[in-house]
Order: C-alpha cells, then sequence, then structure tokens
C-alpha cells in the first residue's frame, strides 16, 4: 500500500520531522530556519518541506487539527517513510491561571476524553505517555539555551473551548492529572508514536488564555512570532 496523503519519495524524508498543525507555518520554518530546502509535499496544501539545519537532514510539515488529521500524517511518515521522531510544535490555550500566553510548554504526557486510544490502540487509558528520551533532550536544550520552558501534562481537546464551555469534561479529570495547557493533536500523536514504537512528544507556546485579558495572539503572529520554541525544537530533535 502506497501513502495516500503524501505525494513524496522515501529518500526525500527525514527520520527526523517537526510537525506543525499550520501549513503556512511548515514553509515559514523551512524559508527561514533550514538550508537547501525541497517541497515534498503538496497534497491537499499539506505543505512539506526537507532541508538541513546545520548539517542535518531535517522534514517540516504541517499535520492540520485535530486527532484524525494528526494521526493519519504520523501513521503515514512513520509506516511509508521510516521517520524515527517527530516533534509536535504548535499552539495552544491556557488550561491553569499559573499557564501564560507566550510560556512554551513541553507535554510529557497528554490526557484526553477522546476515545481515539481505544480506537487505534484498543487501549482505555485516557493518559498517554511521549517520548522520554527527546524530553530529555528538550529540558537539556531549553536549560543549554536559557529558553524557560514548563514541563506537564497536555489536555487534547476534541472541541475547541474558546468557542464552547467544556467545564463538563474538565471537571471529570482526575485531581492528580494537572493539565497546563489544551490543544488538539498531542494525545493522537503519541497514541500513533507508541503503536509503531517510535518517538513523539509536543512543544506548545500558549497563544490564548481564559485567564488573561487582551493577550491573545493574532493569527499573524502565531505563524511568525513563536522564533524560541522552534529553535528549541530544531535543536532538540539533532541531538545525539
Amino acid at each position: 500500500m502506497k501513502p495516500i496523503h503524501m505525494n513524496s519519495n522515501k529518500e526525500d524524508i527525514a527520520p527526523l520531522v517537526l510537525l506543525p498543525g499550520d501549513p503556512l507555518r511548515a514553509k515559514y520554518i523551512a524559508e527561514n530556519y533550514l538550508e537547501d530546502i525541497k517541497l515534498i509535499n503538496d497534497v491537499r496544501n499539506m505543505l512539506g518541506y526537507t532541508g538541513y539545519y546545520k548539517g542535518n537532514k531535517i522534514t517540516v510539515m504541517g499535520s492540520g487539527m485535530g486527532i484524525p488529521s494528526v494521526a493519519i500524517y504520523a501513521h503515514e511518515l512513520y509506516h511509508f517513510y521510516d521517520v524515527k521522531k517527530i516533534i509536535r510544535i504548535g499552539t495552544a490555550g491556557a488550561f491553569a491561571p499559573e499557564t501564560k500566553v507566550k510560556d512554551i510548554i513541553l507535554g510529557t504526557k497528554a490526557c484526553s476524553h477522546s476515545n481515539f486510544g481505544y480506537a487505534y490502540r484498543k487501549t482505555n487509558d485516557p493518559i498517554v505517555d511521549s517520548s522520554e528520551d527527546l524530553n530529555n533532550k528538550i529540558i537539556e536544550t531549553a536549560q543549554e539555551l536559557n529558553i524557560p520552558i514548563k514541563t506537564g501534562v497536555i489536555y487534547t481537546a476534541e472541541v475547541f473551548d474558546v468557542y464552547k464551555n467544556i467545564d463538563h469534561l474538565k471537571q471529570t479529570i482526575p485531581d492528580n492529572i494537572k493539565p497546563l495547557a489544551s490543544e488538539m493533536e498531542a494525545f493522537g500523536l503519541y497514541n500513533v508514536a507508541l503503536d509503531d514504537n517510535k518517538e513523539a512528544t509536543c512543544i506548545v507556546s500558549i497563544s490564548d488564555s481564559l485567564f488573561e485579558e487582551n493577550v491573545d495572539l493574532t493569527s499573524e503572529e502565531r505563524q511568525t512570532s513563536l522564533n524560541e520554541m522552534i529553535i528549541l525544537a530544531l535543536e532538540s530533535i539533532i541531538k545525539n
């Protein structure tokens, strides 16, 4: 079987992948951080590029929004292109008052009310781990670059909680699970990686908060002003 959602040649995909949700953010990263870039995917305008960062071959491509979309691309990257490591980089909403807009969060675990874990892996576990090795490299790199990060649980929602109140779901999260951020992909990515025995984690920059006023990022800022997160991901994924 050939991949359905990508038209790339196997040799054009690097074993190291950054996976932003927005294909235009993938384009921005490729044009501003990689050398000798090549467009390697444009199916459904889900742009992907491969280039070199400090001599290391890197692929960066969009994954879309939501668990089903990211799961499709992660599955195809792992299965058809022998990708070893994926770092999702994206934006998220604050899930707790101590999480502030522009904070960088490393999702060491993801929890969700989604049925995806059971559908994909036949597990009812509502919380799933990301790659410990990748996480350790990100923490080490953040210290080296003097980039402040927070580590902890990410909540993966199926409803955009800025538009629709999901307090009825939040109230059922066990007290010992205290999510820092809310986004829509990590739980799916982590489940696919575990099923394929591959590595994946997620770094997000907080772009909006129900706990702060007049500090939300614009769509342009979401695309272009998250440079610390991008550099952190690039420097971490090339670490041996």
